[in-house]
């Protein structure tokens, strides 16, 4: 058995040696003769798997170390009968983690309370919802709207897209990228999108770049609908345009979801779906044994006397993870938009961390462990 395999995945080495001839490449070499004889892809979002890429090939299995997978061409795989597999909520948690840094160092610059905001999530799949769940620890008010959901479930839960433009404070999207279907999301954030917003909005997108239209977000900023956003993920990146690197509170290099927990999971996932596909039982159940640590401290002290709830727990999350430092590597350096995601230092999501309190109360404790810290109450 032969696979081909991204470089940059992490922990795969060495794990699949045993049982197949791994060949690792990065993710932009991986080509049309490099996969011709592979009987299995291991990839990420930069290796379109498309006709050009597969026609004439020996691929059977695709597995994606990522959420999205928009670089698959479905039809095509079904067509060919080449199954596919994405890691579904591998790193949900580390984009929620993103969007609590970015939610508190906002609040913090801006001297906004959050628990006086009202947000507004877009899409409440496996990230949305726990960014809503986190939301909810800080008693914001939150407004949901995912339309799939709402056909399920019913709409107890969830509002219409006009009531949360027109009502909240702060939008987040988490849509996957759907260009067809009842509920396209390209370019779902349009000039009519903005033009319902709450004047004064903070924009945030972590979900995919073509969800937004860039010219109507800069121009709704321009008019002052928009008062402040937040970037991850862009329309033609790698390429970012300068008014947005200048203008954005937080630009970062689609890295919301780099958290070490999650690509560990997204490693694991995919070794799931080879070990199930070509019946590997020993690693059926594999998952890394041992994940590296940050620069920063497990251990964080917090003394809670004179501080409000608001003030302890973005100690904690910055602590955790500032996403104030990747925004001023990006808006800094533009041009090193594939190298700092390459090379993206160790991120460790909230359960790595202890925080111990001094002169603590039940309710901050409470809120903390809600978060997903570890709580030490000294």
């Amino acid at each position: 058995m032969q696979i081909v395999a991204d470089h940059k995945i992490p922990f795969l080495r060495g794990v699949l040696e045993p049982f197949a001839e791994i060949k690792y490449l990065p993710g932009r070499e991986i080509t049309a003769q490099e996969v011709k004889k592979a009987d299995a892809l291991i990839i990420r979002t930069r290796t379109k798997c498309d006709q050009d890429l597969l026609h004439g090939s020996s691929v059977k299995l695709i597995t994606t170390a990522t959420i999205g997978f928009d670089h698959i061409d479905c039809d095509y795989c079904q067509k060919e009968h080449i199954f596919w597999y994405n890691s579904i909520g591998c790193n949900a948690s580390s984009v929620c983690q993103y969007i609590a840094s970015v939610l508190v160092q906002w609040a913090k610059s801006m001297g906004e309370n959050l628990s006086e905001k009202t947000i507004g999530i877009i899409g409440v799949g496996n990230v949305g919802s726990r960014v809503s769940s986190f939301c909810h620890s800080l008693n914001m008010k939150v407004l949901q709207n995912d339309p799939l959901r709402e056909e399920r479930e019913g709409n107890e839960n969830f509002v219409s897209l006009n009531q949360l433009l027109e009502e909240c404070d702060i939008i987040t999207l988490h849509t996957p990228l759907e260009k067809e279907g009842k509920y396209p999301t390209f370019h779902l954030a349009d000039e009519s999108f903005f033009k319902r917003v709450k004047k004064g909005l903070f924009f945030i997108n972590s979900s995919r770049g073509e969800v937004v239209k860039t010219g109507a977000l800069i121009e709704a900023f321009q008019q002052g609908s928009v008062s402040n956003f937040a970037l991850d993920v862009y329309e033609e990146e790698p390429q970012v345009q300068d008014f947005l690197l200048k203008n954005s509170f937080v630009s970062t290099p689609h890295i919301a979801g780099y958290s070490l927990d999650g690509k560990a999971n997204g490693t694991a996932d995919c070794i799931h779906h080879i070990a199930d596909f070509f019946d590997i039982a020993p690693l059926r159940n594999w998952h890394p044994q041992s994940i590296p640590t940050p620069s920063q401290s497990q251990d964080i002290t917090i003394d809670v006397l004179g501080k409000s709830l608001e003030e302890v727990y973005s100690m904690a999350i910055i602590h955790s993870y500032d996403v104030l430092q990747d925004s001023k590597k990006l808006k800094e350096n533009p041009e090193r938009f594939e190298s700092l995601r390459e090379d993206y230092p160790v991120r460790r999501e909230f359960p790595y961390f202890r925080v111990h309190l001094k002169n603590s109360s039940p309710q901050t404790s409470n809120v903390l462990r809600k978060i997903g810290f570890n709580v030490v109450e000294e």
